[in-house]
C-alpha cells in the first residue's frame, strides 16, 4: 500500500511545530477530547480537571489539557458553526495520524474521543427548559459531509429521503445528510438518563432556524412540517449548529464522537432561559465522570 505525502498547501504547519489553525502540537493531543462552542465554557470544563498541563489560545479556538481521574484530557473550543468543526475535526486527526516531521500519514490509527458539550433549543412541546438531549441522529442542513467520498455509505439514506420528502425540501439549500453517533460512547455517558434525540444542525441562527427579526422567511412553514415529521418513531427533537460535522467526519476518519446539549429554550411554548450556567455545570460534570 502506498503511503500518502500530505502537501504544505493541504496542511499547514506553523513555524513552532503546531497545526496551523488549533496551534496544538502532536505531543499536547490526548485521546479524550470534550469540545465546547465558547472559549469561555473551557475554563468552567477545565476548572474540574485534576491537573492543567498547557493551554494554547488561537482566534475561538481555545484549548486546556491536564488530567481528570488519572486520565489526560483536554477541552477545545470550537466556536459556532459546521465550517468550524471541519477545521477542529481534520486538525486533530492530523495531529494523532499524521508525522508532523515528515507528512506521511502514520503506518498505526489512533482513534480519538470527542465529546461535544453544547446548548439548544427544543422542537418539541414536551422537551422543556433544562433537559439533557443526545444527538444519537445529527441532521446536517450544512452541507460539510457533502464533500467528502464515502457520505452516502456512513449516512442514513432512506431518512434523509422520507424527510426531504415530508418537510418539502427546498433544492436551493444544501442537502440534507443523517449521521448517527458512536453507539459505545451514547451508551457509556448518556445511558437511559439522557434523551435520545434527532438533533438538527443549522447553518445559522435565525432565519437557518426558523427565526424570524426583521426579514421574512423564505420557507416561513419548515418549522411546522419539521416538528411532525416521525420516521420509525423518532422525532426531530432539537436544533444546533456543530453536531452533523463533529459526527460525520469522526466516523469518516474512524473517530468516536457524539454531542449532548443542555435545552435551553422551546421553540414550540416560546420560552427560553439566558441563565442556564448550573445546567451547563451539572452536564460537564455528567460527561466527565463517564468519559
Amino acid at each position: 500500500m502506498n503511503k500518502k505525502y500530505i502537501p504544505d498547501s493541504e496542511l499547514i504547519i506553523n513555524p513552532d511545530g503546531s497545526v496551523f489553525h488549533l496551534h496544538l502540537t502532536p505531543d499536547q493531543l490526548t485521546d479524550k477530547i470534550i469540545v465546547v462552542g465558547d472559549p469561555g465554557r473551557v475554563d468552567m470544563v477545565a476548572s474540574h480537571f485534576d491537573t492543567k498541563d498547557f493551554e494554547v489560545s488561537s482566534r475561538e479556538f481555545h484549548t486546556i489539557g491536564g488530567t481528570f481521574n488519572g486520565k489526560r484530557i483536554m477541552c477545545l473550543s470550537h466556536g459556532i458553526g459546521c465550517d468550524n468543526i471541519d477545521i477542529v475535526v481534520t486538525e486533530l486527526d492530523a495531529l494523532a495520524n499524521v508525522d508532523f516531521s515528515t507528512r506521511m500519514v502514520k503506518d498505526k490509527f489512533r482513534q480519538l474521543e470527542i465529546v461535544r458539550i453544547g446548548t439548544s433549543g427544543s422542537l418539541q412541546a414536551d422537551i422543556p427548559i433544562g433537559s439533557q438531549v443526545i444527538a444519537s441522529k445529527a441532521i446536517g442542513f450544512d452541507g460539510v459531509l457533502n464533500f467528502y467520498a464515502g457520505r452516502n455509505e456512513a449516512c442514513d439514506l432512506e431518512f434523509e429521503r422520507e424527510f426531504c420528502e415530508h418537510v418539502q425540501w427546498n433544492p436551493l439549500w444544501c442537502k440534507p445528510y443523517v449521521i448517527e453517533a458512536n453507539d459505545e460512547l451514547v451508551n457509556r455517558i448518556g445511558g437511559d438518563s439522557m434523551i435520545h434525540g434527532c438533533t438538527i444542525s443549522a447553518v445559522g441562527f435565525y432565519g437557518p432556524q426558523g427565526r424570524e427579526v426583521r426579514l421574512p422567511l423564505a420557507e416561513p412553514e419548515l418549522n411546522n412540517r419539521i416538528e411532525t415529521f416521525c420516521y420509525k418513531n423518532q422525532r426531530i427533537t432539537n436544533y444546533e449548529m456543530e453536531s452533523s460535522a463533529l459526527q460525520g467526519l469522526a466516523k469518516l476518519m474512524g473517530h468516536k464522537a457524539m454531542t449532548v446539549c443542555a435545552i435551553i429554550a422551546n421553540r414550540r411554548n416560546n420560552n427560553a432561559t439566558p441563565n442556564y450556567k448550573t445546567t451547563i455545570e451539572d452536564l460537564i460534570k455528567t460527561v466527565l465522570s463517564s468519559i
